[in-house]
């Protein structure tokens, strides 16, 4: 999983435009996205990785991150 965050929607769809096209330029298929068209959230399943890009609003209001964390509180290596 890649969590990032853009500054603004049209940065955060930017960002996945581009990523969406070095994907498919590099052989690994037709990702499914979610969410460009707020460009708030966007998710990007390419099958084996998800990434997730947010404005800092919106990553700061869900904090994903922290269901990913172990019961003390830190980060899993």
């Amino acid at each position: 999983m890649v969590v990032a965050s853009g500054r603004s929607t049209r940065q955060v769809s930017s960002m996945s435009e581009k990523l969406v096209e070095q994907i498919k330029s590099e052989g690994y298929g037709v990702p499914k996205v979610e969410g460009k068209e707020a460009a708030d959230w966007v998710l990007i399943d390419t099958g084996d990785v998800i990434v997730h890009l947010f404005r800092p609003e919106v990553r700061e209001f869900y904090q994903i991150e922290k269901i990913w964390q172990g019961e003390s509180g830190e980060k899993p290596e």
